[in-house]
C-alpha cells in the first residue's frame, strides 16, 4: 500500500473489514471496534514527534459556460496532449513521484508553467469548462484542487482535480514573508487574498511565480473526489504524501489548533488525498468542507500536530528505521 510496505497487503485488512459492523451510533461501540481490531503507531520525522498541519476547503466561485467580459477566466480541462507519467512505475526507489509533460520531436518536456499557460499556450490544445469572475478565485481553486461554479441559471457545476502541469508548487505566502508585505503570524488564505487586493498591479507577477497550474473535470454527485477516488467528508479526510502513508489508514490526529466547536483538534480521520505540498511523513492537510466556516478554518490553519497510523492487529508491521 506505499513503497515502504507499511500498510501491508489488502489481506492482512480483510479481517478488520469484515468484522466492522453495519452500523456505528455511538463513540463506545466505535472505541470499542478500534481497540479490538487495530494498533496505533506514532508516526516520526526522523526523532521528530511534531509536523505541520494545514487545512483546505471547496471553494465557491460565480462562473459561466460561455465567456464574457464579466466571466472571463478559464478554468481548464486537461489538455490533448499532457502527458502524466507516474515514475515508481519505472524505478522502485521512485514510489510515490510524479510528473508531467509534452511530447516534442520523440522527447518528453515540461509542460507549459503557470505564467506561460495565462499568455495563450493552451489555445487549441485545451478547452474551458467554464469561465469565472475572479482570477484571485481562480488561482486559489487551483490550491484547493476543486470547488463549486455558481452558473448564472442557477445551477452549480462542481470541478475537481484532473491533472497537473508536473512544475513544482511553490507558495506565495513565503515570496510575501520574505518581502516584508505580511508577516509569518498574519500569514493565511485570507491574507494573501487581502493583499492581493490590495495590489492589483502586482497580482499576475505574484500569482505566476508558482508554475504548477491544475486541470478540471466536472463531477457529477457527491464529491470532491480525492486521491483515494472516494468523495470526502469534511473534517474527517485529510491529505497525507502516499510515499509515507497508505491511503484508506485511519489515523488519529492531534493538532494544536481549534476545531469547528473551538475545542483542541483531536479526532480520528481516514488519508483520503494528496497534495501538491503535502511532503514527509508528519504532514497533513485537513479537509474542512463547503461554506464560510470551512474557508475560515482551512484559511488560517497552520498547526503544529503529532499523528498516528491506525493499523490492523493482523499485520506485521516493518521496522522502518
Amino acid at each position: 500500500m506505499t513503497d515502504k510496505s507499511i500498510g501491508g497487503r489488502v489481506g492482512d485488512w480483510a479481517p478488520a473489514c469484515r468484522a466492522l459492523p453495519g452500523e456505528i451510533t455511538d463513540d463506545a461501540r466505535a472505541r470499542h471496534y478500534f481497540e479490538t481490531w487495530f494498533r496505533p503507531y506514532r508516526v516520526l520525522s526522523g526523532t521528530t514527534v511534531d509536523g505541520l498541519f494545514t487545512g483546505y476547503f471547496e471553494p465557491g466561485l460565480r462562473g459561466s459556460k460561455t465567456p464574457s467580459e464579466i466571466f472571463s477566466v478559464p478554468i481548464y480541462e486537461r489538455p490533448s496532449d499532457l502527458v502524466l507519467v507516474t515514475l515508481g512505475e519505472w524505478r522502485e526507489n521512485f514510489r510515490g513521484e510524479r510528473i508531467a509533460g509534452r511530447i516534442v520531436n520523440g522527447r518528453l518536456k515540461p509542460y507549459f508553467s503557470r505564467a506561460q499557460i495565462e499568455a495563450g499556450a493552451l489555445k487549441d490544445r485545451a478547452q474551458p469548462l467554464a469561465w469565472v469572475d475572479d482570477a484571485v478565485g481562480a488561482f486559489f481553486l487551483h490550491i484547493q484542487g476543486s470547488g463549486r461554479i455558481s452558473l448564472p441559471d442557477g445551477d452549480v457545476m462542481r470541478v475537481g482535480y484532473d491533472g497537473h502541469n508536473g512544475h513544482v508548487y511553490r507558495a506565495i505566502g513565503r515570496d510575501l514573508i520574505e518581502e516584508g508585505a505580511i508577516t509569518k503570524k498574519d500569514i493565511s488564505l485570507q491574507s494573501i487574498r487581502a493583499w492581493l487586493a490590495a495590489n492589483p498591479d502586482r497580482k499576475s507577477e505574484m500569482m505566476n511565480r508558482n508554475p504548477s497550474f491544475i486541470f478540471f473535470r466536472e463531477i457529477a454527485g457527491e464529491g470532491p473526489i480525492g486521491a483515494q477516488g472516494v468523495a470526502l467528508t469534511p473534517g474527517r479526510s485529510l491529505a497525507v504524501d502516499p510515499k509515507f502513508l497508505p491511503l484508506g489508514a485511519p489515523i488519529w490526529l492531534e493538532a494544536d489548533y481549534r476545531d469547528e466547536s473551538g475545542r483542541p483538534l483531536r479526532r480520528l480521520m481516514v488519508a483520503q488525498d494528496t497534495g501538491g505540498a503535502i511532503r514527509g511523513a508528519v504532514r497533513g492537510d485537513v479537509f474542512w468542507g463547503h461554506g464560510e466556516i470551512a474557508r475560515a478554518l482551512a484559511g488560517r490553519m497552520k498547526a503544529p500536530g503529532r499523528i498516528y497510523l491506525l493499523l490492523p492487529k493482523t499485520l506485521e508491521v516493518a521496522d522502518l528505521r
